[in-house]
């Protein structure tokens, strides 16, 4: 087993390599930089995505000046020490300059940084986890996440496990009357509820329950009221639940289908093996069957996939979610880096979570072999 796992750890590092290269190499041909979000800033043009066209150092190139479309105004030394700040630019001075380096100063000027040189500088402060610092928000990439963390891992965690105790049950149930009435119409909802997307269900409920036509039984955005400071310790736990329960329930649905046919399955698969029908031959009660022989086995690949569904869910669901819902999550963060083209939140955030997630995969493949010690990678290897 140990030589499993140093083979999986091993993979690890040229896939969370091959992730940076792809999504590095992306970023070079998408319109608007960081220097040109701050351009359109000053020059009050709002989002440089209204200005398509140009490269990640900055953007738009004017022709015959060298210079940014929406940058007449400003200095060319202003817009060049944002190329630099951003790291897309270095000052190079003459031999014998012993000032302090400026692109003002005429024995200094301005040097390109190219992009692969760049990816490389990253990636080789990323091993060290020195994330830099975000471009737009004068804080560190860790001390951000760190700070949006509790929203998104509070939607997962609260979906991943709703999603088990309702899906367990369920599918249990579906195996032992596979084919009737109860089946086939529970299969129905669960195919339909699979069917639709997590942020249109979460409009759906915001719409019907949040104020938007109907009932405005639930609050429309955030986690806590503006008043949650003066409650109690009882009255902050029902408004906290109150808070979550659209948002879990938008993250839930698709989840849930997909644990629900799993669960069943897994049953239905292991209530048809020889060992079922002699456990029933010599006796045995049908729930002592079930959950004294069938039960362990087929939850094997269920209780497994915990690791892996949370991250599904923790990742996949929470971008959508938390913009609708208005919710300061890991989600809205991505969302906001990507629109602002903070780089150094949107590549510190990938590679920390590209490295959770290959990370994670190998604790679901240990879960294999925690559930059922039968199982021996080593020997398939």
């Amino acid at each position: 087993m140990g030589a499993y796992i140093l083979r999986r750890l091993l993979l690890v590092i040229p896939t969370l390599f091959g992730v940076m290269v792809i999504n590095f190499a992306l970023t070079q041909f998408v319109p608007g930089g960081p220097v040109q979000q701050v351009i359109a800033r000053l020059e009050g043009e709002g989002d440089s995505i209204q200005n398509l066209g140009g490269s990640e150092g900055g953007g738009v190139q004017e022709e015959g000046t060298g210079g940014y479309v929406g940058a007449r105004g400003l200095p060319p030394e202003f817009i060049a020490r944002l190329e630099v700040q951003f790291g897309f630019a270095r000052i190079v001075c003459d031999d014998g300059f012993t000032g302090t380096p400026s692109v003002a100063a005429p024995e200094c000027r301005k040097e390109a940084i190219p992009a692969v040189e760049r990816f490389f500088i990253m990636m080789g402060n990323y091993l060290t986890f020195d994330f830099g610092q975000s471009y737009f928000r004068s804080i560190s990439v860790v001390e951000l996440v760190i700070e949006k963390m509790p929203v998104s891992i509070t939607l997962g965690l609260w979906s991943t496990l709703i999603a088990y105790l309702i899906s367990i049950p369920l599918g249990i149930r579906k195996a032992v009357h596979d084919g009737s009435g109860f089946d086939t119409w529970t299969s129905g909802v669960i195919i339909a509820a699979y069917a639709i997307p997590g942020f249109l269900f979460a409009i759906l409920l915001m719409v019907v329950f949040a104020g938007g036509s109907y009932f405005q039984w639930f609050p429309l955005r955030g986690l806590t009221s503006d008043n949650w400071a003066e409650l109690s310790l009882w009255g902050k736990t029902v408004d906290y639940l109150w808070h979550i329960t659209l948002p879990v329930t938008a993250q839930l649905i698709s989840s849930f289908a997909v644990l629900t046919l799993l669960t069943k399955n897994s049953f239905l698969d292991e209530i048809k093996k020889q060992y079922v029908l002699t456990a029933r031959a010599k006796g045995l009660s049908e729930g002592r069957v079930l959950y004294g022989h069938v039960f362990r086995n087929a939850m094997l690949i269920v209780i497994a996939g915990f690791p892996g569904l949370f991250l599904a869910v923790f990742f996949g669901s929470s971008l959508l979610i938390e913009v609708i819902f208005s919710l300061d999550g890991l989600g809205q963060l991505g969302f906001r880096s990507a629109v602002e083209r903070d780089y150094p939140v949107i590549f510190g955030t990938l590679f920390a979570f590209g490295l959770i997630g290959l990370v994670v995969g190998i604790l679901s493949d240990l879960m294999y072999v925690f559930v059922d010690p039968r199982i021996d990678f080593e020997r398939r290897g």
